[in-house]
């Protein structure tokens, strides 16, 4: 008796499992789920305990050990997507981040203030970790803005000089930008209560290019770096400190990718059409680029979810990958938050603090969608003067990169001559405002992908900042030294070309699926033929065509005579047989 209670404990152990999400407030709920709980459980678990009702733009991401980041699918069974953690008592809790997932197109328009805190949050983020690019005055508002919502008007008493070098804002400040983020909070914020700095810092960020910008890393068919991202407006792409591409969502027919290659169709004006290829460090990232764009789009363009398709990564049948958004779109949302009626919930604000970064499933390194072997640290100045993304969002620029109109020189330093505007990285943990002309790092060879350091590897803390600038100023000195291996290493890390055999297989496969749909196609027309001609099956659409005067022809002069050939055939083979 004893075992057996034994026994199914164990077991029901086993089907349980702790899980851990940390929230945007960087605090972390844990719950335990059974084995086979789907991601929707879990999440609402999570939004029943922020009190949270308009939860559609956000979601819950976790990255695997290949360090490729994931939206967890709320239709399919966490254990089965987590495939690592099959073997709980092995393993340390599912460790996720509750993040949003489609940022609002207008913040203010959201019903609900617990909604804009948390969106707030989550911008507060973008901001730190270098996603939220702008120019140094709106970086010296926004940061002033976050000022007044954490520790309310300027008091003398408890705030004396220098107080605003007391928080992060960004992994570094210049004092400059301190001095004037102190000033904007002495002067023009006072009386403004938390609930309204946070709308006006959410209105201001929205009128940024990079508002609501998740990077992926890829290179174009050049081989020069790029980040692709999927806004509320549109498609972007950003290369070196420029927005090179933007395609509103209803110019953007498709998305395709195979492999490592993502296709981007897309018809502009005077029905012009155009197709973007880049290229992803691996074919994992690449489905998750694809994934993404697909949500992303049917979100923001569809006007029902009714209207979501399953949609293929391929136009061939049986070849691809294929996915279909499960949520509702913005437009449903809107609508149904507009029937909330409630009391406010109780809103509990976190204490101003450096922003962490989210740790992998197995609480190593913050990692996202680039694999360990591709970790670099760059730096990507910004352009001062940014056009606000109101006005880019009514056209759709398509401008050409030149490197001698990039804020970087050769040597990773900003242009002489002019005042060094706030520098940041695209990525998910650095941004670097700075109002002095600094060396910046850049990455050993050009051809490397410019991601952050933090991105695809350690998370880079402030001091791991300025040793790496410090290592860059020795690099500096040792150029001469090292040009023979930065040679070495842009030659190696250009693709190599695929090889014959490769390109045969890719051939014989092809042929191989399209015989197969042709055989498909024609059994499905013999049984089609059969129905017609030797099933007593009265449908209306069956019978239609029994009656028309080319089907009897067919019927009489073709068929007839082919079937008593097959009958006579058959006859002899069985005589045969017998005989034998």
């Amino acid at each position: 008796m004893l075992s057996r209670l034994m026994s199914s404990s164990i077991r029901s152990l086993d089907r349980e499992c702790n899980c851990t999400v940390r929230l945007l407030d960087d605090s972390e709920y844990t719950c335990t789920i059974q084995r086979d709980a789907k991601g929707q459980y879990l999440f609402d678990l999570i939004c029943h305990h922020l009190n949270l009702l308009e939860k559609d733009y956000f979601g819950i991401r976790y990255v695997d050990p290949d360090k490729q980041r994931h939206w967890l699918e709320f239709t399919k069974s966490i254990a089965k997507q987590m495939k690592f953690c099959l073997s709980f008592a092995a393993q340390p809790p599912f460790t996720m981040c509750l993040r949003v997932k489609f940022y609002p197109p207008d913040p203010a328009a959201l019903k609900e203030e617990i909604t804009r805190y948390l969106v707030f949050l989550q911008v507060k983020r973008d901001l730190y970790h270098g996603r939220l690019l702008c120019k140094t005055s709106d970086a010296a508002l926004l940061a002033a803005y976050i000022l007044q919502a954490e520790i309310g008007d300027h008091d003398p008493g408890k705030h004396p000089e220098g107080y605003s070098s007391k928080f992060q804002f960004f992994p570094k400040h210049s004092e400059k930008l301190e001095r004037r983020i102190a000033d904007i909070h002495k002067t023009e914020l006072i009386g403004q209560s938390p609930e309204t700095s946070e709308l006006n810092f959410l209105q201001k960020a929205q009128m940024l290019e990079t508002y609501g910008v998740d990077p992926h890393p890829c290179k174009d068919v050049s081989g020069n770096p790029a980040f692709l991202a999927f806004t509320p407006f549109g498609f972007t792409v950003l290369q070196g400190n420029r927005r090179i591409h933007f395609l509103k969502w209803e110019e953007v027919t498709k998305l395709k990718f195979e492999a490592k290659t993502f296709h981007i169709y897309a018809n502009q004006k005077e029905d012009k059409k155009i197709i973007l290829t880049y290229f992803a460090p691996t074919p994992e990232a690449c489905k998750h680029l694809w994934k993404c764009g697909v949500e992303n789009q049917a979100f923001y363009k569809l006007e029902k979810s009714s209207q979501v398709r399953t949609v293929s990564s391929s136009n061939l049948f049986f070849k691809g990958s294929r996915f279909r958004y499960s949520g509702k779109v913005a437009k449903e949302v809107m609508e149904q938050s507009a029937k909330i009626k409630r009391d406010p919930p109780e809103i509990h604000r976190a204490g101003m603090v450096p922003s962490r970064s989210c740790p992998s499933i197995t609480h190593g390194p913050r990692l996202t969608s680039v694999p360990r072997t591709r970790r670099r640290a760059v730096h990507i100045s910004i352009m001062e003067g940014l056009e606000s993304l109101r006005d880019s969002a009514h056209s759709t620029p398509v401008r050409s990169v030149s490197h001698g109109d990039s804020f970087m020189s050769s040597r990773g330093h900003m242009v002489d001559g002019s005042e060094a505007s706030t520098s940041g990285v695209i990525s998910d943990e650095a941004y670097s405002p700075s109002d002095s002309v600094l060396p910046t790092p850049v990455a050993e060879h050009g051809m490397e992908m410019p991601l952050a350091r933090h991105l695809n590897g350690a998370p880079c803390s402030i001091d791991e900042e300025k040793d790496s600038e410090a290592g860059a100023s020795k690099e500096g000195q040792g150029v001469d030294l090292t040009s023979g291996r930065r040679a070495l290493r842009m030659v190696r890390s250009r693709p190599s070309p695929p090889s014959d055999v490769e390109e045969l297989n890719k051939f014989i496969l092809s042929v191989l699926r399209l015989f197969l749909v042709t055989i498909g196609l024609l059994f499905a027309l013999l049984l089609l033929l059969i129905m017609l001609t030797e099933s007593d099956l009265d449908i209306a659409f069956l019978r239609d065509i029994r009656k028309t005067p080319e089907f009897q022809q067919f019927h009489f002069e073709y068929f007839c005579p082919l079937r008593r050939w097959f009958a006579c055939k058959l006859r002899w083979m069985g005589g045969f047989l017998i005989s034998k």
